[in-house]
Formats: structure tokens, C-alpha cells, sequence
């Protein structure tokens, strides 16, 4: 199946290149008046990537069954399976290749603005790059995981990555976090509200 799906993601990446962009924005709808509280704080809530990470109305790829999440993390894209063979295409910052995750895995959380509390290994990145992080994090716009965060679980079990927002926008598109799978606040919104608990998640 994954293999299947690895030569499905790499013919769309190489037909998206011959393919105009055109960007579907989330509509203001989706936002809470938590959201818009918080977004007013940000001076990047605008920031946007490059156009190929744009969240798009895109022909399905992976032709896995609606509503399953499979993220391409090679050519940092995101897909949220649609009926009718069509996807919405999001752009996402993934893992360093030393601390990528790939892998089958279902939504066993799901949070808005979530708290982060860093684990020892990134504590000890941090100090050895001369930074000190706090035990935890609140929810809050300048919070690492952003507006929203689904938790992947394997057999039951957290498997500790997620799928979240970011206060770094301009790095979508990017392999730049400690594994997890980042998105814009509004993309990420926009898939907490379509996903339902326990909807299947491939990471290739």
C-alpha cells in the first residue's frame, strides 16, 4: 500500500510543476472567537509560503478513502481525502530526516490552542543551542503547536508526533521541526474541523 502511495505522491508532484496554482483560503467562518483573539496578536497571521504550498482543491493522489489524511513528506504537501477523487492539498513543515516519523497511524486527540510540554530530548537540544525552555507551554498564539493539534496514536499507544500549527509560517514548506507535522493556523483549523476522531493517517 505504501509503496503504491510513495509513486502516486511523486507523479502529482511532477505534474504539479506543469500546473497553475490558485489558492482556496479557509473561510473566517471556521475561526473561533478564541481564533480571532489570538490572531490579532500575531503580526504574521498574513504570512503565506511559496504559492506550491498553498491549501488547494487538488485531483486525489492517493486514492485512499475520504476523509483519511496522507502526508507527502517529501515534497511537504498534506492530503485530505475528498469524495469524488479530489483532495484538499495542504502545505506543511515536516521532520529533519534524523527525526522524521513515517508510518500508519489514526487521530487519537485532537486539541485547540493545545499546550506543549517539551520532552527531555528537545530540553536538551535546546541547551546545547544555548536556549532554556520552560516545562510547559500554555495554549497561546506564540506556542509552538499553534491554534490546533491532532495526536497520532499506533496500536493504541501515543506515538508522541503530531499534526499542528506553528507561530513559524514562513517556514512551511520546510524540513525544519523535531518531527512533527506543521501547518498554517488557518490550514490546520480548517483540517481539526474536517477530521474526526480515529480517521486514518498515512505518513510516507
Amino acid at each position: 500500500m505504501l509503496m503504491r502511495i510513495a509513486g502516486a505522491l511523486l507523479a502529482a508532484a511532477l505534474a504539479a510543476g506543469c500546473n497553475s496554482v490558485s489558492y482556496d483560503p479557509v473561510p473566517e467562518s471556521n475561526f473561533t472567537s478564541r481564533d480571532k483573539q489570538e490572531f490579532s496578536r500575531q503580526s504574521f497571521t498574513n504570512v503565506l509560503p511559496e504559492p506550491e504550498h498553498l491549501r488547494q482543491i487538488v485531483t486525489d493522489p492517493t486514492r485512499e478513502k475520504p476523509g483519511t489524511i496522507v502526508v507527502d513528506t517529501q515534497n511537504r504537501w498534506l492530503y485530505f481525502v475528498l469524495p469524488e477523487g479530489k483532495a484538499i492539498r495542504y502545505g506543511v513543515a515536516t521532520g529533519k530526516e534524523a527525526f522524521a516519523w513515517s508510518g500508519v497511524a489514526k487521530v487519537g486527540r485532537k486539541e485547540q490552542w493545545p499546550g506543549w510540554t517539551p520532552t527531555e530530548g528537545i530540553h536538551s537540544r535546546m541547551r546545547q543551542a544555548g536556549f532554556r525552555l520552560p516545562s510547559h507551554m500554555p495554549g497561546s498564539a506564540e506556542n509552538p503547536l499553534g491554534a490546533r493539534a491532532l495526536y497520532l496514536y499506533e496500536n493504541g499507544r501515543d506515538t508522541l508526533f503530531r499534526i499542528h500549527g506553528t507561530n513559524e509560517p514562513e517556514l512551511i514548506g520546510s524540513a525544519v521541526s523535531s518531527g512533527c507535522i506543521r501547518m498554517l493556523n488557518a490550514d490546520v483549523i480548517d483540517l481539526f474541523n474536517r477530521t474526526p476522531m480515529g480517521a486514518k493517517v498515512i505518513v510516507m
